[in-house]
């Protein structure tokens, strides 16, 4: 696979791992039109691995506060407010692992279609905005109690459907339930991680059997630039969802879900 591939997958998965806008929908405009093949296992761990630097950088403190908040848990044998968000976090995560563990070959073996990803596209890109204007936006993170993180967990297993978007899926539960904006963003955004771990894991699994299509330089690139982009793409949606709310996304997932449809459809 040549330089251009590398680069432009890279960045394409670095801006929507976290934006609310399905990151397999996009993977398939350059593929068809470039007539790239599949990436490939090593690729997508590459890649993977840089994003889940970059959410983890971005939210050190927090992961911080929570690791400070787990030892002194167990030092004082008290639930504090740090604990009690990581382990909420943990548990919101146990669907998504479930069922992408029970049921990864029948999601890879029928879901792949563009039909699926055009329909998921268009009609969780609805339900993002029907949330984002019907929501409360009361709660804050550390209101999210173990009713409100089982049900965001639930709808993040969604994701495992292509052309939901797990940042889309989860986020448009988190403004149902009642959490403000940049709140649901930051709960969304703190499951990844343990989900991306998983992904990483378990792709790894099959990777000695994969073919190997990209050189180790080009693997390297590919999970700096996803790394640095997705950074980069945390910091503007927070910054830009309280004061323009998801509207903009929506319109955006729209707009590709109908591309989706007319050129390949």
């Amino acid at each position: 696979m040549d330089w251009l591939q590398t680069i432009v997958l890279a960045v394409i998965q670095g801006l929507t791992e976290f934006l609310p806008v399905s990151s397999s929908a996009h993977l398939i405009l350059p593929a068809q039109m470039l007539g790239w093949e599949d990436q490939g296992l090593a690729f997508d761990v590459a890649v993977h691995i840089g994003t889940l630097f970059a959410v983890m950088w971005y939210y050190r403190r927090s992961l911080g506060a929570m690791a400070g908040g787990a030892l002194g848990g167990l030092r004082t044998r008290q639930l504090n407010p740090d604990l009690r968000l990581a382990l909420l976090i943990g548990w919101a995560t146990l669907p998504a692992v479930i069922v992408g563990f029970l049921g990864k070959d029948l999601i890879s073996e029928h879901t792949r279609s563009v039909a699926v990803i055009a329909s998921s596209t268009l009609v969780f890109g609805v339900l993002l905005w029907v949330a984002d204007v019907v929501g409360r936006r009361e709660l804050t993170v550390m209101g999210v109690g173990l009713g409100i993180a089982t049900l965001i967990g639930l709808a993040q297993a969604l994701a495992l459907i292509p052309g939901t978007s797990r940042s889309g899926v989860t986020i448009t539960a988190a403004l149902l339930l009642g959490l403000r904006r940049e709140d649901a963003a930051n709960f969304s955004f703190l499951m990844s991680i343990p989900v991306i771990l998983g992904a990483i894991v378990l792709m790894s699994t099959d990777l000695a059997q994969a073919e190997q299509i990209f050189t180790l330089m080009q693997l390297l690139v590919a999970c700096v630039i996803s790394g640095v982009v997705a950074y980069l793409t945390i910091a503007f949606f927070i910054a830009m969802v309280t004061r323009l709310g998801m509207l903009p996304f929506v319109i955006y997932r729209l707009a590709l879900g109908l591309l989706l449809v007319l050129f390949f459809l």
